[in-house]
């Protein structure tokens, strides 16, 4: 036997292994002891409960509904302590520690700088206390250890009128941490098309830009987002499985929007637990992610809201592994399809995948002739 790589990787190895996430959501990640915290500071008495790991099951309970409106709801409170620049501060940068500590080597993580106006912070001041916090959370990552490298999408309501607004804002901010723009939220009644003038003038700046599209909504969603938008990745776009036809023989045949979307090489926002508590999807072993990477489509693994999911990169690969039985090898080819889809430039991403990524999974995929080696020698030294 000369390789390992078609056996399961433990959960250490799992989580030590370097992972790219492209689709996380800032309010969708505090540490529930910092949102009561904050709270205490600021005043805000709604939370329904006081107590870090009560809360922490309170938003998992709450967002595991089946419905994304549903969903959404638990974000108020999320925001409600994220209005003064300390908090964004805060947050931002235990976002970047919480993330590196889990072996996270490079993120994109969005945010509505619309949704933190409330305390009288303009739109610029929440992008410079989110930014200064991320510098802020790679410092003290590499104090620890970790190397991380994260960068900001602005995110833009998809139900509001500021889309454009949030667009010139990214534009304005693309040289100083922020890589990109987003629209987000219900897309039931409130298709990417609405925003039409925002995603023209991302064309014309030469900027990028991804959609939420595909989850709650079908393929209209996906196709407005590509063909009338012109999106450079799709923000999960689950249900391109609905293009799909398998037959009782397993041939499988598709059609002319999934072909267009995996001969393109449309990146594949996929949160596969997350989707699970909107409805998009029924369990792990069930998620279009498992026919999606055998039919090489450019799909990605992410986190989507880990406090609301109760996940983490490591954890959304271990639920992979279990469901499908996915190897290091899996695990490499989804962090190298998300790094080759990343909104910084070609050379640094090929740099992250050749000097960071690779390295990374060679070096776990070469332990067990260590571990062979260490069992031979205890075994000659007994038997000596």
């Amino acid at each position: 036997m000369t390789s390992q790589t078609a056996s399961a990787p433990t959960p250490d190895q799992i989580s030590r292994a370097p992972k790219v996430l492209l689709h996380d959501h800032l309010d969708g990640g505090l540490r529930p002891g910092t949102i009561i915290d904050i709270a205490r500071e600021v005043g805000y008495d709604s939370l329904p409960e006081t107590e870090a790991d009560k809360l922490g099951i309170w938003f998992r309970e709450a967002a595991d509904s089946g419905s994304l409106e549903r969903y959404l709801e638990t974000f108020a409170h999320t925001c409600a302590v994220m209005q003064t620049r300390d908090a964004l501060f805060r947050v931002a940068a235990e976002c970047a520690e919480d993330l590196a500590e889990d072996g996270v080597v490079y993120a994109e993580v969005r945010y509505a700088p619309e949704q933190h106006l409330e305390q009288g912070l303009t739109l610029e001041e929440v992008v410079e206390a989110v930014n200064a916090g991320f510098r802020e959370g790679e410092k003290r990552a590499r104090a620890n250890g970790h190397r991380i490298r994260v960068g900001a999408l602005l995110t833009a309501m998809r139900h509001a009128a500021r889309a454009l607004e949030i667009a010139e804002l990214a534009n304005s901010y693309r040289d100083s941490g922020v890589v990109g723009f987003d629209i987000a939220g219900a897309e039931a009644g409130f298709p990417p098309t609405r925003h039409l003038d925002a995603f023209e003038y991302l064309k014309r700046e030469n900027n990028h830009f991804t959609i939420h599209a595909g989850e709650a909504f079908g393929l209209p969603s996906i196709w407005q987002a590509l063909q009338w938008c012109g999106a450079d990745r799709l923000g999960h776009g689950v249900r391109i499985i609905d293009d799909i036809e398998v037959a009782d023989d397993g041939s499988v045949k598709l059609g002319r929007l999934a072909s267009y979307v995996r001969d393109k090489r449309i990146p594949l926002e996929m949160c596969p637990t997350s989707n699970l508590q909107t409805g998009a999807a029924s369990s792990y072993a069930d998620h279009p992610i498992g026919l999606l990477r055998k039919l090489h489509f450019r799909a990605t693994v992410n986190t989507d809201n880990r406090l609301m999911s109760g996940t983490s990169m490591s954890q959304e690969f271990e639920h992979l592994t279990n469901a499908f039985g996915y190897t290091l090898e899996d695990m490499q080819w989804f962090t190298v399809n998300a790094m080759k889809s990343a909104f910084i430039p070609f050379d640094e991403r090929l740099a992250m995948i050749n000097d960071v990524i690779k390295p990374g999974y060679a070096e776990l995929k070469s332990e067990w002739l260590f571990q062979q080696t260490a069992t031979t020698s205890g075994s000659a030294v007994a038997g000596g």
